[in-house]
């Protein structure tokens, strides 16, 4: 006995039901649900549109059309939510049908022209969500006649469970990117613990440093991409961070990426994120950093590393604002700022085809180039200063200071790792001190003992404070005008308070001037004036 138009269609929503209890993926629950629409129905194609609500437009995530080809035209196709049929659906929130589609003037018809179909008629159910319209379902092309009242019947019947279907994967997928963004900053937040910077703020105050200071102020009150570059171990990160937090994404992650240290597959989806088994040990979900830090930076270490294919698409964040996981059919939005750090000439690296210019002229906008530590040795002291106070605090020492011949050696010293290695060679001579101990030159590595058995004088441009030291040996006290027996320490702080004294004289008292003039910050002159009771 052959069962009645009426009766299929009944047992079609029994099964559609059954299948939206049974299915909880959309990749598998929609596709099946249009095509039983399109097969019901007796037509040609079957769609879901849905709404872009940040571009206004309606795209097609789902299709079941006859003809493959135009299937795959429609899914990489957008239009504007206020055109087509479909548009009047979605603003009307109600069923349209309409079977003489081509003398009807609201048909969109540039989807035609880039599909190569030809629309004779079509019904379009807007999808209706809690909050209003989510986007359409349509069918096209009744291949046995025309759409009715019982086709229309039949489609909002289905368009309710599909919206609810739509709308509570959406939450779903909200809670789960929500868990993993977390887990993701968590991670960011430990690996940053784990590296236990040895300092909380950028510390130099010669001219170098200051016009460094001068272009993060800059950099933080904009949004514009910023490339830091300089040699490794001069603290390219701790400027990024320092940027970071003085701009108004302060309060915004912080994610750092070190694009040397994983292949190009990880990188891919540790930047852009992956779906669920989209590849071997794929085990749950994940953002990526471009979304775990939504709001705030991005920091891309050692850029240049980045395999070709993957600037290309790195490019495409910058141009579009949008990421495809891996795994994933379409683009995510994103808001972040992206700061990237190299160690390499990147002009070069342009010049050599290993980096894409127009890759570049997005990342260095704005460059900031950081000096080497030997450009910059009146800093040397108050970084050792600094690393010395954090380590023996880590080391749990007394630790009293540093011998005026270590100074010295660190003065005249070339520092190839930069400040990096000076931070090193501090925790190591702090590790090998005892209790109460002087960091001696006994306490330094074997380069730094090496540099001082040359006993080379000191280089052009070394700090004032270390300026009185000409050779590594430790002459523990002179004579001074007085014939008094002075240490070097002594002496150099008696003419490092004289040198002030004439420059706060010449500048007729003024802090600011003064310490212009002697190529140091203001904070640094007042700190220098409150330790030498110059006032």
């Amino acid at each position: 006995m052959t069962s009645s138009p009426e009766a299929e269609r009944f047992r079609t929503l029994y099964e559609l039901g059954c299948a939206f209890s049974a299915k909880t993926e959309l990749a598998d629950l929609i596709p099946y649900v249009i095509e039983k629409c399109r097969e019901t129905l007796n037509a040609e194609a079957a769609s879901v549109l849905l709404l872009d609500r940040d571009r206004r437009e309606l795209y097609f995530p789902y299709v079941a059309d006859l003809n493959e080809n135009v299937a795959n035209a429609l899914r990489s196709l957008r239009l504007p939510a206020d055109k087509g049929i479909a548009g009047a659906a979605l603003s009307d929130r109600q069923t349209i049908v309409v079977n003489d589609a081509q003398n009807d003037p609201r048909l969109y018809r540039a989807i035609d022209r880039q599909t190569g179909a030809v629309t004779r008629n079509l019904v379009a159910t807007p999808l209706q969500g809690r909050n209003g319209a989510i986007g359409v379902l349509e069918v096209l092309n009744r291949r046995d006649g025309v759409f009715d009242g019982s086709d229309v019947a039949f489609l909002e019947a289905v368009s309710e469970s599909i919206a609810i279907a739509i709308e509570n994967a959406s939450l779903y997928a909200q809670l789960r990117d929500s868990e993993a963004i977390l887990r993701t900053q968590v991670g960011a937040l430990r690996r940053d613990l784990a590296k236990n910077n040895l300092f909380t703020e950028i510390i130099g105050s010669s001219a170098p440093m200051l016009e460094v200071f001068q272009l993060m102020e800059a950099a933080a009150a904009s949004s514009i991409a910023v490339m830091i570059q300089g040699d490794t171990g001069t603290g390219k990160e701790l400027v990024a961070r320092g940027i970071h937090r003085a701009s108004a994404r302060c309060e915004a992650p912080f994610v750092a990426v070190n694009c040397a240290a994983m292949p190009e597959a990880l990188l891919e989806s540790e930047l852009f994120g992956h779906r669920k088994g989209s590849f071997t040990g794929a085990i749950r979900d994940s953002p990526g950093v471009f979304r775990a830090a939504s709001g705030g930076v991005v920091f891309l270490d050692e850029v240049t590393e980045m395999p070709l294919r993957m600037q290309a698409k790195l490019l495409r964040v910058l141009e579009q604002e949008e990421v495809i996981p891996v795994g994933e059919t379409f683009p995510v939005r994103v808001d972040v700022r992206i700061i990237s750090a190299t160690n390499r000439d990147l002009k070069a690296e342009v010049a050599a085809n290993a980096f894409r210019e127009d890759l570049y002229y997005r990342l260095a906008a704005f460059p900031i180039d950081l000096p080497r530590l030997r450009a910059r040795r009146e800093d040397i002291e108050s970084l050792a200063s600094r690393f010395l106070t954090v380590s023996a605090e880590r080391h749990h020492k007394r630790v009293s200071g540093f011998d005026p011949a270590v100074l010295a050696i660190f003065a005249n010293y070339d520092w190839p790792g930069n400040v990096r290695q000076l931070r090193n060679e501090i925790d190591r001579a702090v590790a090998m001190a005892r209790d109460g101990d002087t960091i001696g030159v006994a306490q330094l590595s074997p380069d730094l003992r090496a540099a001082a058995n040359r006993s080379t004088p000191i280089k052009a441009g070394a700090a004032t404070a270390s300026a009185p030291v000409t050779t590594a040996a430790p002459a523990d006290a002179v004579g001074d005008r007085d014939g008094r027996a002075q240490s070097l320490r002594e002496a150099r702080a008696e003419f490092e308070a004289a040198f002030i004294t004439e420059a706060l004289a010449r500048h007729h008292g003024n802090v600011s001037r003064a310490a212009q003039a002697l190529g140091i910050s203001r904070p640094a002159l007042q700190e220098k004036i409150k330790t030498y009771h110059l006032r």
